[in-house]
């Protein structure tokens, strides 16, 4: 019988904040995760959900290079303790996660990778990633589909897909650093690599290891376009 001692973490777990995006779509000058919410910066209420987490035991902002001087007075002014590194990301999602693996090179740790744009991530999915990743390699975050789905071509209608077996991915992902470590070796490799998230890195090039899924939340939603704003806005009210 497995004791409660037995289920403690044997390896550090880090969450890594991904905010080096520009946020294009949103339309404006300022990147989304500097933008005011509820009276701070998206970036600030994505962050400290992790610092304030007695399950993380360090985090990794992950910014524009631009940007950096401003993020690290904003952990000086915040008192972000658990902060342990600020480093600059890439054009492309993936190179700000090799940017952080490469922090945790020689190191046994989980890593959990949140977007930035995910202001509202709940302390209890954060406990649900970090709690899997005791048993499981690849933890993803996932939402069941409520609307119908479909495919199309050329503007008609090509098939209706099942959606009780589709999911809408969230973060944080988790994962065993050696893991990803590898998945990214194979992918780095191959001239047709492309991604949009990490666990697809996994699926793709270590199709041995499964992704185990722990629910999401709606609160947990992206901030993509200006319109969102508001929806989130009444998130932080309730």
């Amino acid at each position: 019988m497995t004791s409660q001692a037995d289920m403690q973490p044997t390896r550090k777990r880090i969450a890594v904040v991904l905010a080096a995006g520009s946020g294009r779509r949103m339309g404006g000058e300022t990147p989304k995760q500097f933008l005011p919410l509820g009276g701070r910066t998206v970036l600030e209420h994505a962050v400290e959900a992790f610092t304030h987490h007695p399950a993380i035991d360090e985090v990794v902002i992950v910014g524009p290079a631009e940007h950096l001087t401003d993020i690290r007075r904003m952990a000086e002014r915040n008192a972000w303790l658990k902060v342990s590194h600020i480093v600059p990301g890439g054009r492309e999602r993936h190179e700000s996660t090799l940017a952080a693996l490469r922090l945790y090179e020689d190191t046994d740790v989980d890593l959990l990778f949140h977007d930035a744009a995910r202001p509202l991530v709940s302390a209890s999915v954060i406990t649900r990633v970090a709690e899997a990743l005791l048993e499981h390699e690849v933890v993803a975050t996932a939402l069941p589909v409520v609307d119908t789905i479909i495919e199309s071509t050329d503007g008609r209608v090509t098939a209706y897909p099942d959606r009780s077996a589709l999911r809408r991915m969230q973060t944080p992902q988790g994962f065993r650093r050696s893991v990803l470590r590898h998945a990214y070796a194979l992918a780095l490799a191959d001239p047709s690599f492309r991604t949009t998230d990490d666990c697809g890195v996994v699926f793709r090039y270590l199709p041995g290891t499964p992704v185990h899924l722990v629910d999401g939340d709606e609160r947990n939603m992206k901030l993509t376009y200006p319109e969102d704003i508001p929806l989130l806005e009444r998130f932080l009210e309730t």
